[in-house]
């Protein structure tokens, strides 16, 4: 009989130790034009595809250039009387802070130019020379727009927003403070490449994430891996998103919104790495992009909480890494 409970009072340690064991959950999909894929660990393995889902749908009926029922296209298309939410005021207020740091080299006021190359929402124009980006030059910059009652004014109305370059670190964020709202300490949330890492894997040990190296020809390869301790993770790159005209010239996604052209900087792949949130590092990888190799790394020497992955051709074409952690 002893031996008899002994094997039932097992049986039940074994089963309770079983249950509180974090299990292992993956979720993944499309949104915003790309991949995304999430993993967390749960002892009640619990489901949050609908509430993520839910998520995504807001996300997309603020800051969707790409929806024309979303509030950033009805301002876009004129419209004043548009009351923002609250994810749309702090991806402008973010956007407001790093445009000012990065002397606007982000600026989402970028948008008619993205457009104009061929690279947005709307048809790209044919032969656009120095004179029409002139014209357009007069619509960017992030400071001819305000936030007063809730509501978008614009200094100009053909200003056009575009939160592209924020807004997919700024999902991932959305999602992980839902995660941790549901009590959820160790996970990884990747949306198109921006990655923010919180707590442990299932081997207990920091989430391991690859930075590809920046092949022209479309092949996938691994420059390097990053340990991300509680950390979130952007890369912005030209040398899969570009376009070639038939006369030989080749322009990039990057617009550089001191310029307005959309020409490719010395730098190939900028991935940036910090405890701030991921919106923040998808904005910078942006702007690094557009400042080149340079003016990026004395960037870095004001802001030392950036960590960096920079990849860049050298004089004689082969590709270097400059790395300052």
């Amino acid at each position: 009989m002893k031996k008899y409970y002994l094997l039932l009072f097992v049986l039940a340690l074994h089963s309770c130790i079983t249950e509180n064991k974090p299990q292992t959950i993956k979720l993944e999909g499309f949104v915003f034009g790309t991949t995304y894929h999430i993993t967390y660990l749960d002892t009640k393995k619990s489901d949050f595809q609908k509430g993520i889902d839910d998520l995504f749908y807001t996300m997309n009926k603020s800051l969707s250039t790409y929806i024309p029922t979303s509030d950033i296209s009805k301002i876009n298309a004129g419209d004043t009387t548009v009351v923002v939410d609250d994810l749309f005021k702090e991806v402008l207020e973010k956007s407001k802070r790093i445009y000012t740091e990065t002397n606007g080299y982000f600026d989402p006021t970028v948008g008619n130019l993205v457009n104009a190359w061929g690279f947005g929402p709307k048809e790209a124009k044919k032969n656009i020379d120095s004179v029409e980006v002139q014209k357009m030059m007069q619509f960017v910059g992030l400071d001819k727009v305000q936030l007063k009652e809730n509501k978008i004014q614009k200094q100009f109305s053909g200003i056009y927003l575009d939160f592209n370059s924020i807004a997919k670190g700024f999902g991932v964020d959305v999602i992980g403070r839902f995660l941790e709202r549901n009590n959820i300490d160790n996970y990884l949330v990747e949306i198109g490449g921006e990655i923010r890492a919180k707590g442990k894997n299932k081997k207990d040990k920091f989430w391991r994430v690859a930075i590809e190296k920046p092949n022209v020809d479309g092949t996938q390869s691994i420059q390097t891996t990053i340990e991300l301790k509680n950390e979130s993770m952007a890369t912005s790159g030209n040398y899969r998103k570009f376009r070639i005209t038939k006369e030989g010239k080749k322009y990039v996604h990057t617009v550089n919104p001191t310029t307005g052209f959309a020409t490719e900087s010395n730098l190939l792949s900028a991935s940036v790495i910090s405890e701030s949130d991921c919106a923040d590092v998808d904005a910078y990888a942006t702007a690094f992009m557009a400042m080149g190799l340079e003016k990026t790394t004395a960037f870095l020497k004001k802001y030392k909480h950036l960590k960096v992955v920079l990849i860049y051709a050298d004089e004689k074409g082969e590709l270097q890494e400059l790395k300052n952690y």
